[in-house]
């Protein structure tokens, strides 16, 4: 398969129509879907989602290629090296470390970025090759430098661009200060989730250059895709969030939890008890809902942690990054929820008074709020830049 065998593939098969009667694959991408399909680059052995079962299954090319090819060609994600390659063996490992990320996502940040040919961009994460063929189709070649971090899977993406037959210029390490050797960029994209965007990126972007990222906060996995442009003058980046997504996080700012016993040493009882009259329907939300991002901005340096429901039970905990403070709110069936907290950050006060500023604000979706990068750091927003806020 060579640059020509781009051409292999001029009509839109089944799963193409689905994606765009979903709005996900636009008409100017539907050339480069059909060049590149997901199944040239995803390994022999692989664990797609499984929607019946709700978890991620092996799946062997060799033993069922029916079955390998029909998730190679769904709209699911995939992941294809578990627990920074440690892992051995057909069953799933403990924490999935790379991936091919659900091909309707893979087309709305594609959307996002608004790449055209001729543009150079730069992408953090590079995992199976496939977002960054994607946009060299349409760039033209020599336009894409990606970036992974991890060697094996680099290793792996260097291989099957050889064995393809397309240039694609491949770099091994680490993206969270770019890659300035090839600066400066019209697009930057991370195929990653980021905790912080870099101030870097924004450096090595034109003014006018877009960068399309995943952002989120510690408080949930609940990320929002942000659409960024470079001011004129190049001390900026700002933008909305144009939706809900989650990824898996830049490995150098994943989030490793505390353990409950650092926090709560006694008895929840210890903590100061109070009430509230939130119910749990309306704070948890959906998994991908906008409660979780909102109260992640509002209340920084927090994660939270939904337990399983018991007898009607669900108890919802919260702990501070910046101390041992703690919080637990306990919502039964049909009764008022009870709440403890401990520690100097009295954090359900804070996690409930961010919860009704955003009911008071009409509770306001990913998409209303945006982000601004500058080399003092991030600020969010709701509607107006002007009105904005630190981490």
């Amino acid at each position: 398969m060579t640059t020509d065998a781009y051409k292999e593939r001029p009509s839109l098969d089944g799963p193409g129509r689905a994606l765009m009667a979903s709005g996900a694959l636009s008409s100017d991408w539907v050339p480069s879907y059909a060049a590149v399909p997901r199944s040239a680059v995803l390994p022999d052995l692989m664990w797609p989602f499984d929607m019946a079962v709700g978890r991620s299954v092996a799946v062997s090319k060799a033993d069922d290629p029916a079955k390998w090819h029909e998730y190679a060609d769904s709209d699911v994600p995939i992941v294809t090296q578990w627990d920074d390659g440690k892992h051995s063996g057909t069953e799933p490992g403990h924490v999935p470390t790379s991936s091919a990320s659900m091909p309707s996502v893979v087309f709305r940040m594609l959307q996002d970025l608004d790449l055209r040919p001729g543009h150079k961009a730069l992408e953090i994460g590079t995992a199976t090759t496939w977002n960054a063929l994607l946009m060299a189709h349409r760039a033209g070649p020599g336009s894409v430098i990606t970036m992974e971090v991890d060697r094996a899977v680099a290793t792996a993406a260097m291989a099957t661009v050889e064995r393809l037959g397309i240039p694609l210029h491949i770099v091994h390490g680490d993206g969270f200060q770019g890659y300035p050797q090839g600066a400066p960029y019209d697009r930057v994209i991370a195929t990653c989730g980021l905790r912080s965007i870099p101030f870097a990126w924004v450096e090595q972007c034109r003014p006018g250059g877009v960068i399309v990222a995943p952002w989120g906060t510690n408080y949930s996995h609940a990320d929002a895709v942000a659409r960024l442009v470079v001011a004129p003058d190049g001390e900026s980046a700002s933008g909305r969030f144009t939706g809900p997504v989650e990824f898996m996080k830049l490995r150098s700012q994943r989030f490793a939890p505390r353990a409950h016993s650092a926090y709560v040493t006694g008895s929840v009882a210890d903590g100061d008890e109070s009430s509230t009259t939130i119910t749990e329907a309306e704070f948890v939300g959906e998994q991908f809902g906008p409660e979780r991002f909102a109260m992640g901005v509002r209340v920084p340096r927090c994660s939270y942690v939904v337990a399983e429901k018991s007898d009607g039970a669900r108890p919802v905990w919260f702990y501070s990054l910046s101390d041992h403070s703690w919080a637990c709110v306990m919502f039964r069936d049909g009764k008022t929820a009870r709440v403890w907290q401990g520690g100097p950050r009295r954090l359900w006060d804070h996690v409930e008074a961010a919860f009704r500023w955003w009911v008071h604000r009409g509770k306001p979706d990913q998409t209303r709020f945006g982000l601004t990068v500058t080399a003092e750091g991030e600020r969010v927003w709701l509607d107006d830049p002007a009105q904005s806020w630190a981490l």
